[in-house]
């Protein structure tokens, strides 16, 4: 055999083994697959299956009246097939479809004509449509003619997902908050959103889709696997109303006063049931939203609103009286070479306890508070404690910041001006809801009550969860204390620092405070305030409790808590009185209470009387004694609370204009 044909049979035979031996390696394979191949036939499902989740609705948050604050929409995006219709089809409906396109979106049927067309020549099989209908909308479009045909033989595709709308919208949507990921995938939970996320999601669904060209995926039918269930429904504490008019009335001062960020809270007094709560901060541009919630947050130094709380140890511990005598001096007083002074030149010289809590003399409350618990600053610590000033509240919204009140028994804490400044409100921090709650408790005879944003879970009218009122403290302090408290509160409306806030409509109790926030600057230019007012309303029935907190106000317009803060609350006040009607029946409309009739016929005959005469207020109260008082042009000093015992003016002498008269109050 010649060498040539020998060299081509080899290598015939080398190919034809090769071949053999590849066809063997497919046997094998083949069988492998037959028997234990379900790996493969998995990763092939995979790659053109999937099972996609579908979001449930989340539940809808109302207010307490039932209206909306937060709820989810669902939106469908419409998305097209070309290569799923026939061409007959395609042909036959292209225009009619073109034609109900253009009268519901607006753009001409040539449009929608030439579009699909392209897609069709293009091979597309994920043109968009439209997107964000709603569902009327939706079902509307479905019915089209060649839709109506459903995605096979029509080419229709319908991708659905859940939107969360807010009806109020800017107005407390820091409150109403969110529950989404960051860009780190972290869950976020922020206000009434994060805090009921477990009632509020729901489960979700599955739904089957197929795999198309372009790394795109087609669902492979109308019908899900597991349908989604919506979440419940969550009441809130929040009334409409008056959240509206906080937000308002907040928004207005803070625009006056170009003020850096503030807060405002309104609570049902008995029930700790949060009615509004409203966080407006600055953006670079000067406008204001709700950027963080400041009220439950921000933890700071509360200044003078926290005199209440330094002279209510003292009243609880008997060691001072409203009406023992303090010298404020010349309203400058110095502890280990540090300063305390009163915003009035020179001071207030001998005035009682009550007084200097109603003119808010750092010096008289210091020194006070000094003088009484300098050797022993761990009882006054200690009573702090007690009244549970030093734990948060414990609230289901995420953030609350921590008060700090520091002890004597750690020396990391403490020094030696640590009780001094403490007394009016230095070296402490307590978040303007913690502090709300405090003034809250005393305008509720002594009991603490939880701050509370949420009612009830509902499914439905079904009530699947009921949220009560929860008390944290039953007594703060004693019967005696807390009456004497709200006496020192009501005066700092009638005739302390916050007596520009005095109305005769209405009656309000309260105390301000004006807080350097950077004292320790020596640049006198960056020295910065926070304006308070936290109190109450009506002073002697109170219904709510009320806490503005401004930040930063621009010192040339103004920055005491008086004058900042104050009109906020005030105006909250007389809204909520004039606009919340506080019964939908009045009963026993003809009824009278004998004694109501009686101080005011003696109140309107005095008031009839000759202005230059001096009236006989002995048996009055005192709220409505001094406002009469004064429209005559007297100075009015009153001691004690209560009624008139006492007057320092003779009935029917004639009286001079800014003549002072004193009245003995029991």
């Amino acid at each position: 055999m010649p060498v040539t044909e020998k060299k081509i049979l080899n290598r015939l035979y080398f190919l034809a083994g090769c071949m053999f031996l590849f066809a063997l390696g497919v046997a094998v394979k083949l069988v492998y697959i037959q028997v234990d191949g379900e790996e493969y036939r998995q990763m092939a499902e995979e790659r053109t299956i999937r099972n996609f989740t579908i979001p449930a609705n989340r539940g809808n948050l109302y207010s307490d009246d039932g209206s909306l604050l937060a709820t989810s929409v669902t939106k469908y995006d419409i998305r097209f097939d070309a290569l799923t219709v026939s061409a007959q089809n395609f042909e036959k409906y292209l225009k009619p479809l073109s034609d109900e396109l253009s009268a519901m979106l607006g753009k001409p049927s040539s449009y929608y004509q030439k579009t699909f067309r392209k897609a069709r020549a293009n091979k597309n099989r994920y043109l968009l449509v439209t997107k964000d209908l709603g569902y009327a909308e939706y079902i509307r479009i479905k019915n089209f003619p060649l839709f109506e045909l459903g995605p096979y033989k029509g080419g229709i595709i319908v991708e659905q997902h859940v939107e969360r709308e807010h009806p109020l919208g800017k107005i407390a949507e820091r409150s109403i908050g969110y529950e989404r990921l960051d860009g780190s995938g972290h869950e976020l939970r922020v206000g009434l959103e994060g805090a009921y996320g477990e009632y509020l999601e729901g489960q979700e669904g599955r739904r089957l889709k197929q795999r198309i060209a372009k790394g795109q995926w087609k669902p492979i039918s109308d019908n899900n696997e597991v349908e989604p269930r919506d979440g419940y429904d969550v009441i809130s504490t929040i009334d409409i109303n008056i959240q509206d008019i906080a937000h308002h009335a907040l928004l207005a001062q803070l625009e006056k006063y170009k003020a850096e960020h503030g807060t405002a809270v309104v609570m049902e007094t008995r029930t700790g049931e949060v009615k509004a709560i409203s966080n407006l901060g600055r953006t670079s541009d000067g406008k204001y939203y709700e950027k963080l919630n400041y009220a439950i947050g921000e933890s700071h130094e509360p200044g003078s609103t926290f005199k209440l709380m330094a002279l209510a140890v003292a009243l609880e511990d008997k060691v001072v009286d409203t009406s023992d005598i303090v010298d404020t001096e010349k309203g400058v007083i110095t502890y280990y070479r540090r300063r305390v002074r009163d915003t009035k030149h020179g001071g207030y010289g001998k005035i009682s306890v009550g007084r200097a809590f109603e003119v808010s003399s750092n010096v008289g409350v210091v020194k006070t508070i000094h003088e009484h618990y300098s050797e022993h600053p761990d009882r006054f610590v200690d009573r702090l404690y007690e009244m549970g000033l030093d734990k948060p509240l414990g609230l289901s919204i995420k953030g609350e910041g921590k008060p700090y009140i520091p002890d004597p028994r750690n020396k990391k804490q403490w020094s030696g001006i640590a009780l001094e400044w403490m007394a009016f409100g230095y070296g402490v921090s307590m978040t303007p809801l913690q502090t709300l709650t405090f003034y809250n408790a005393i305008a509720n005879n002594g009991e603490m009550v939880k701050p509370r944003l949420i009612k009830e879970v509902k499914e439905w009218n079904k009530t699947i969860m009921k949220f009560d009122k929860e008390v944290i403290n039953p007594r703060v302090c004693s019967p005696e204390t807390v009456s004497k408290l709200q006496g020192m509160l009501k005066n700092v409306v009638l005739k302390g620092t916050g007596k520009r806030l005095y109305s005769p409509n209405f009656s309000m109790a309260g105390k301000t405070g004006t807080a350097q926030k950077n004292y320790g600057t020596k640049n006198r230019e960056r020295l910065q305030y926070i304006s308070t007012f936290a109190g109450y309303f009506p002073a002697d029935d109170p219904e709510y409790s009320c806490i503005v907190v401004i930040h930063e106000p621009d010192r040339s317009v103004g920055y005491y808590g008086a004058d900042v803060s104050g009109p906020v609350f005030k105006s909250i006040a007389q809204k909520i009185y004039t606009s919340s009607p506080v019964e939908d029946v009045v009963k026993e409309l003809e009824q009278t209470r004998p004694e109501t009739e009686e101080d005011y016929q003696s109140y309107y005959a005095k008031a009839q009387k000759h202005s230059d005469v001096m009236p006989d207020v002995k048996g009055m109260s005192a709220m409505d004694a001094i406002p009469l008082l004064e429209n005559l042009g007297l100075k009015v000093k009153a001691v004690g609370n209560g009624k008139v015992r006492k007057q320092s003016l003779t009935v029917g002498n004639k009286i001079k204009r800014n003549e002072t008269v004193v009245l003995e109050l029991s």
